[in-house]
């Protein structure tokens, strides 16, 4: 198998360098694009799994300003190596964050929520009353999308995978907040007109599906819209019809979290507001993290087939 649990050495800390307790990783589809070698970000062999996760600060080195022993921190980028127990690393390869959110709402904060918050903020100017239609609406991004539109005053179409489970999924997703909920066959019928007496035609379409799911999506969106692609769980291409491009002038974008941390690194105010932003919403309860399974690590194999079998609606989380 590519992935083993290893005893190592914990490194010296040097002046600028820190030393942290990991808590909590959670395991995203990246994280397996990662070690299936399709992602492109590739870390040199062999390397430690996991973008994403939240540890505490034991302690620091004598040049470091911004830390101290007791903090909470996150990775600042992708390729942190999430999944140990413990680690030094590099002080500018932290983000702190606040200590009095949940420890999984740490853990599951620095990917899916700060992308849900990028998509909404950034390619349309959304009032309260607004709509944004998004498919896989169960995923990470998708509660996170829900949850910050819901606080914003915006509301959202969400499509699904039709399951046996579907009414308990849809009971989940509105006690989040969803305005409505949809399945992919749901999106080709005539009752998709309802909706849209009571709310208007969404400017907004998050996809990160692809294949028959996006093109779906594209027939409800106003004209001018704008469709953004951050995912492809399909494999398979968004396929436009002509006419959306040339009778509604449709547009079409992609996002990359890791990209726009590269684009805005000499932007701190950005990314200080975007944090600040996401964790008034958790204190106040308007974001949680989302449905997840805790795991031991050394129960590490188990978590990874459980996070790569369809339709399961819960984060696996791997607890350090």
């Amino acid at each position: 198998s590519l992935v083993r649990l290893k005893d190592l050495e914990v490194p010296k800390l040097g002046d600028s360098s820190v030393y942290v307790k990991m808590l909590a990783a959670p395991i995203n589809p990246a994280d397996i694009n990662m070690i299936q070698g399709t992602y492109p970000i590739l870390p040199p062999l062999p390397a430690v799994g996991g973008n994403e996760g939240v540890g505490e600060v034991l302690e620091v080195g004598r040049h470091v300003r911004a830390l101290k022993a007791g903090d909470w921190v996150i990775p600042a980028d992708a390729g942190l190596g999430t999944w140990r127990t413990w680690g030094v690393f590099p002080e500018e390869m932290l983000q702190k964050v606040p200590s009095d959110i949940p420890v999984l709402c740490a853990a599951t904060l620095s990917v899916n929520p700060c992308t849900a918050f990028r998509l909404l903020a950034d390619f349309e100017s959304l009032a309260p009353g607004d709509s944004v239609i998004q498919n896989a609406a169960n995923s990470g991004v998708g509660q996170a999308v829900i949850q910050i539109a819901r606080a914003s005053g915006i509301k959202t179409i969400n499509v699904v995978r039709d399951r046996t489970d579907l009414p308990k999924l849809v009971e989940r997703l509105m006690a989040l907040g969803a305005d409505h909920i949809v399945t992919e066959e749901m999106l080709r019928k005539p009752e998709m007109k309802d909706i849209f007496k009571s709310i208007p035609r969404p400017r907004l379409a998050l996809n990160c599906v692809g294949g028959k799911s996006t093109t779906e999506m594209l027939r409800h969106l106003q004209p001018k819209s704008t469709m953004v692609t951050y995912g492809g769980m399909a494999k398979q291409p968004v396929m436009v019809p002509v006419s959306a491009f040339i009778f509604r002038d449709v547009r079409l974008r992609g996002f990359w979290m890791t990209q726009w941390r590269k684009d805005h690194a000499q932007d701190q105010e950005s990314l200080s507001g975007m944090m600040d932003a996401l964790c008034q919403l958790i204190r106040r309860g308007q974001l949680t993290a989302p449905a997840c399974t805790e795991v031991p690590l050394q129960d590490y194999r188990a978590a990874l087939e459980a996070s790569m079998k369809p339709f399961v609606s819960s984060k696996q989380i791997l607890l350090l």
